[in-house]
């Protein structure tokens, strides 16, 4: 019995403290120049000086996407774009100063499902990423709950790849994994604070 008051004593703190914590929730408006890809990203300060992030991306969108007949068969069209994705991170931030004001630098683990093609050259890609990211920013207090965040970051990681002609029926011409080092992301969120 002792040992079922001391658990329920243990939630009851938790939960207090968990109440106690503010918490963010932020939408990054730079990524939707990336062909309209969706994202949202939730965060808890756990002190004065730090903060835990979690976040997704999607972009299920392909542009053009319709078929070209030519003879018995049909063929996409050669002016179709994407940049299809899923994208989960969990990581952390550094506040110099104070949680959701000012600077900040972050890392994060990241894993990135991808698909795209047709953007800047002929060729279509899909695959899987996995890495680690840096990130540092600004963090501008417009009002009480709402902040406007700037920020830069890079990843590195290893991918496993497919790579194929685009659009002529999807011939694979490369495959293979590996490690990568590349820009990240360009953050312009607006964050509300609960």
């Amino acid at each position: 019995m002792k040992k079922l008051v001391v658990l329920f004593f243990l939630f009851i703190m938790s939960a207090a403290a968990a109440m106690a914590q503010t918490w963010a929730v932020a939408v990054n408006a730079a990524d939707a120049i990336d062909l309209g890809t969706i994202s949202v990203e939730g965060s808890a300060a756990v002190s004065q000086h730090w903060s835990l992030h979690a976040g997704a991306k999607v972009n299920p969108w392909t542009f053009n996407k319709h078929n070209t007949w030519n003879g018995l068969f049909s063929e996409p069209d050669p002016d179709q774009k994407q940049s299809r994705k899923q994208v989960y991170a969990v990581g952390a931030r550094w506040w110099p100063w104070n949680v959701y004001s000012g600077w900040w630098v972050g890392g994060k683990a990241q894993y990135q499902e991808y698909n795209r093609g047709g953007v800047f050259t002929k060729t279509a890609e899909e695959g899987d990423d996995f890495g680690a990211a840096l990130s540092g920013g600004y963090s501008l207090m417009l009002k009480e709950h709402w902040n406007l965040d700037f920020g830069l970051g890079v990843w590195g990681g290893w991918t496993k790849y497919r790579k194929y002609e685009y659009p002529e029926n999807g011939k694979l011409i490369e495959q293979g994994h590996k490690w990568f080092f590349l820009p990240n992301e360009v953050i312009l969120s607006v964050v509300y604070i609960f």
